[in-house]
């Protein structure tokens, strides 16, 4: 990927350590209570200590002791789970551990256990999930230590390229989590058009609320290093940016993008609009917010339940097909955080997340700061997942197949990837560990890891 020219400043990060508190635990319940109770659930329910399963249960059967205000029973799994899940452990005891802090997080906040919220409020600072604040050439080296944002860059950066062959205005709507990691790769390969280089736009929609990862300056600075980059390359750009958070869904952007339309009507035929969402749509609040019913199923689709008109995210695909883009690319986390049960989307969560703490292990060792960092991007996640409600939780992942009814909904039609996109995530992935893989489904590609699937990437044009 292409990176900035700039001295890294040094590494400040570090994950807390969650000794203190556990320990504290640990002691009190054996004060309390020397073994597990009648309410505890059995060894043999759960099968051997120290699994994946074994640990998922545990975190279940937590979740639930403290929705329902069982504070002894919450406390002898919190004990166990300390004891079998320490934070420095293996993958899955780490991932455990992650639960285990968002679960006294959740019951810190919600007040509904008396002991466990006196408890997380006297090591309150031991909760604090610390997120490090990246330069611009840290996060680009932290992007390319695994594909998990590159093959949607790769795949996305060859599909735009093709779609834009002729056009003299290039706009490019950047919606991304990643602070616009993926555009001097792109300005690079514009700028080598045999046709030359066109006008670029770039228009980034800037989170203002702390999401990982966290960019220590601000967009106006990232603009100018964008456009100078872009000036070195004989590109002419124009940047601008617009504040976004998870409840204006996007609708700041929109009406920007529609006044500007209007201001250039009759003048934007020679201009291509593309819309790269790169997995930050799933923050836009979903009907479950209100519409889901306290279900125990954790893979009701909302298509099947309520009508999917009344989606804040459908209204949102909607407003971008009034706009009649000339390409829309959409990739996203293929997994499902939108359950209104908290042990529904815990195990969803849990089986998903196994992925980044398995592949963490097989490029960065132990206790270097670049895995510090990945995994508090992991516990943030986890945190927000688990211990918040409402407007506060904006990590409401979505599976592949809900998104492209949305799309259609919308007035979208699929568009297969080239072949070159193809070839390029492929030479992409042949640069990471061999447990990356790419799976094609219909027009879509898939990435996975262990054969999971992990993120996707779709590409589409009005219908």
């Amino acid at each position: 990927m292409m990176q900035f020219n700039e001295t890294p400043s040094p590494p400040l990060h570090q994950i807390t350590s969650f000794s203190n508190i556990t320990s504290t635990m640990s002691n009190k319940t054996q004060v309390q209570r020397a073994r597990p109770g009648p309410g505890f659930p059995t060894f043999k329910s759960l099968g051997t200590f120290g699994d994946a399963n074994c640990m998922e249960q545990l975190l279940v059967h937590c979740a639930n002791a403290i929705e329902s205000n069982d504070a002894t029973l919450a406390q002898q799994i919190l004990w166990v789970l300390n004891n079998i899940a320490p934070p420095d452990g293996d993958s899955n005891q780490r991932l455990a551990c992650g639960f285990l802090r968002a679960l006294i997080t959740r019951a810190a906040h919600s007040g509904t256990c008396k002991a466990l919220t006196a408890m997380a409020d006297a090591h309150a600072s031991s909760l604090v999930i610390e997120t490090h604040k990246f330069s611009v050439i840290e996060l680009a080296s932290f992007i390319d230590l695994t594909p998990w944002h590159r093959f949607g860059f790769t795949a996305a950066n060859a599909t735009i390229l093709e779609a834009v062959d002729g056009f003299s205005i290039v706009h490019i709507v950047d919606l991304s989590s990643t602070h616009c990691m993926q555009i001097p790769t792109l300005i690079d390969a514009i700028a080598n058009r045999p046709d030359g280089p066109p006008l670029l736009k770039l228009t980034v929609a800037a989170v203002t609320e702390d999401v990982p990862p966290i960019l220590d300056l601000s967009y106006e600075e990232l603009g100018a290093k964008l456009v100078s980059f872009a000036r070195s390359r004989n590109v002419v750009m124009e940047f601008t940016v617009i504040p976004w958070s998870s409840p204006d869904g996007f609708s700041t952007l929109i009406d920007h993008l529609r006044i500007q339309q209007h201001l250039m009507y009759g003048e934007s035929q020679g201009e291509a609009l593309i819309i790269n969402c790169h997995l930050m749509l799933h923050y836009i609040p979903e009907e479950t917010l209100t519409m889901k019913s306290n279900t125990n199923l954790s893979t009701s689709n909302p298509f099947e339940s309520s009508s999917p008109n009344s989606s804040l995210r459908t209204m949102f695909l909607k407003a971008l097909r009034s706009l009649d883009p000339t390409l829309v690319i959409l990739i996203d986390e293929d997994a499902d955080f939108t359950s209104n049960n908290l042990v529904c989307r815990l195990r969803s969560a849990f089986n998903y997340l196994w992925i980044p703490y398995d592949t963490v292990d097989t490029f960065l060792p132990k206790g270097s700061k670049q895995r510090q960092w990945y995994e508090a991007d992991i516990c943030w996640k986890i945190e927000n997942v688990i211990a918040h409600e409402g407007a506060q939780r904006v990590e409401r992942l979505e599976p592949k197949s809900w998104w492209i009814q949305r799309m259609r909904i919308a007035g979208f039609k699929g568009i297969p990837f080239g072949e070159e996109a193809v070839s390029e995530v492929k030479s992409m992935l042949d640069e990471h560990a061999a447990g990356w893989g790419l799976r094609k489904e219909e027009d879509d590609l898939v990435l996975t890891w262990k054969g999971h699937n992990v993120v996707f990437a779709t590409a589409w044009i009005p219908s």
